[in-house]
């Protein structure tokens, strides 16, 4: 079994973060994380202000594809197709049937697909997986009641239960039920292992996938090879998994399965490799769940802005952050000042062309609110100032509001359209 060391329990991401870049074919590549607010790519901020704009570098800002009704009509087929459970069972157990060595890439995929979705195979990295994919063997027991293994019996086999429910019965007269996911038999180990117990079927039609010892010793013992491991003062602060995404051996390389907080935060402003293109868009979907303020990411991105040769890179990070997830700034004041101070720092950097696509993407993702603000007499100050007009030549906006007055209070926020 596949275990990482205890100072790996620091680590929230699972092992496959990345489900798009594992089951998406190489021509549907691209960004398919959807915005808060509507869905739209840099690319649409981009096409919007190209002719204005010739010193902005956007290569590898992923790209959405356009809406049109045959898109929809295709779309809707193919969810019809896969949301049929029966139909997806069916197939799996086509490729179940087969031998092993008749098995075809294509199956070990479909295989794969479902297979990940099983509690016994959770912590296993995706090329154990797919090994035991290649080597796994289908049984099906008919009656309810039958006795898989008895006690003492000597184990050859790894057993994962795909349907219907075992129960194993233990000496001391306890008892416990398997049911779809769970695992039961040998250990990765060569030793000689006996059964504890008696595993009998509780229903009719119970179903397994069984892995012989050898295979199930050889696989994941020599997952050591797959991983490389990056040690910082000691300790392992992260876990990278090679992988190969077709069989021509040009699209591999490593993807993070596991890290600590602040090492997944770093790896946003790195080179990801061409198996991990949507590091960024993964990370920004589900740093939730590992960090407690947005803010943790927000200060490293100001911090590394200061210097030259990462100020392309943090640019890019808050763009695709603005673009797919702005309620992230809009619902949070210190978020707010963050998007404040970044904006500042692309004006004194004389980035203008990054300046105009956050302008047009806070303008694009923000939405509409009401705002009331009373005052006392109509001498009261306003608290904030306004600028533009049809002098101008452009809106009304919000230049200044003074911080911790009521219009501060009440919602009020610099570059508000009135």
């Amino acid at each position: 079994h596949f275990q990482l060391p205890a100072d790996l329990t620091k680590m929230h991401l699972t092992d496959n973060p990345h489900p798009q870049v594992t089951h998406v074919p190489s021509s549907q590549s691209g960004c398919s994380i959807a915005s808060d607010s509507g869905s739209s790519s840099l690319s649409d901020i981009y096409q919007a202000t190209e002719s204005e704009m010739g010193d902005v570098d956007l290569t590898g800002l992923p790209e959405a594809p356009v809406d049109s009704e045959d898109e929809e009509e295709e779309e809707d087929e193919d969810i019809d197709r896969t949301s049929d459970p029966l139909l997806g069972r069916d197939v799996v157990r086509e490729c179940l049937e087969k031998e092993p060595a008749d098995k075809t890439d294509d199956d070990i995929e479909q295989l794969l697909e479902f297979m990940h979705q099983l509690p016994a195979f959770a912590n296993m990295t995706m090329s154990v997986r797919r090994e035991l994919c290649s080597v796994m063997i289908f049984e099906v027991v008919e009656q309810a009641g039958a006795i898989i293994l008895e006690d003492g019996q000597e184990l050859d086999s790894w057993y994962v239960i795909l349907n219907g429910t075992v129960e194993i019965s233990y000496p001391d007269g306890k008892s416990e039920s398997l049911c779809m996911g769970n695992s039961f038999g040998i250990t990765p180990s060569l030793d000689k292992q006996y059964m504890n117990g008696v595993v009998r079927t509780k229903v009719d039609d119970c179903q397994f996938v069984c892995i012989a010892q050898q295979d199930y010793w050889r696989i994941l013992n020599h997952v050591e090879k797959n991983t490389h491991k990056v040690e910082e003062e000691g300790e392992i602060v992260m876990v990278k998994e090679h992988r190969e995404l077709d069989r021509s051996g040009t699209r591999k390389g490593h993807i993070v399965i596991k890290a600590t907080p602040e090492r997944l935060i770093m790896h946003l402003i790195e080179e990801h490799s061409i198996v991990d293109p949507t590091y960024i868009e993964d990370f920004l979907l589900t740093y939730r769940t590992f960090l407690t303020s947005p803010l943790e990411v927000g200060n490293k991105l100001l911090e590394w802005f200061t210097v030259d040769s990462l100020r392309d890179k943090v640019t890019r990070v808050v763009l695709l952050w603005v673009n797919n997830h702005f309620n992230d700034f809009e619902g949070d004041p210190a978020m707010t000042r963050f998007l404040e101070e970044f904006e500042k720092n692309l004006e004194d950097t004389k980035m203008k062309g990054h300046l105009r696509l956050l302008n047009i993407a806070c303008a694009a993702k923000a939405k509409w609110r009401q705002i009331t603000l009373q005052k006392p007499s109509r001498d009261s100050p306003l608290f904030f100032s306004l600028l533009g007009g049809s002098d101008k030549g452009f809106g009304i906006f919000v230049e200044t509001v003074e911080m911790g007055s009521k219009a501060a209070e009440a919602g009020l926020k610099r570059g508000d359209q009135v």
